[in-house]
């Protein structure tokens, strides 16, 4: 593996993990708004709850993201520990 593949997984792995911050506390703060407080602070507290909640509140595409996100970040994390 080069030095550049390694230097290009890591820029993708921080930019993916600063995305699903970010649509996570987007996601909560809709569901602050839209749902009961309690399902926002247990989307906080237990994030995988989140999308779930936020597609259940009609907030689809944040729920989307999310997963999305998720998603990506985990496959760059293991791309990134693999030897």
């Amino acid at each position: 593996v080069t030095p550049a593949l390694d230097a290009g997984i890591a820029i993708a792995l921080v930019v993916a993990f600063a995305t699903a911050v970010c649509v996570h506390a987007a996601t909560v703060f809709g569901l602050a708004r839209r749902s009961t407080p309690l399902r926002a602070i247990t989307g906080l507290v237990l994030p995988p709850l989140a999308p779930y909640f936020a597609a259940r509140a009609g907030l689809r595409a944040r729920a989307i993201l999310w997963v999305l996100a998720a998603v990506a970040y985990v496959a760059l994390l293991v791309a990134a520990t693999r030897p």
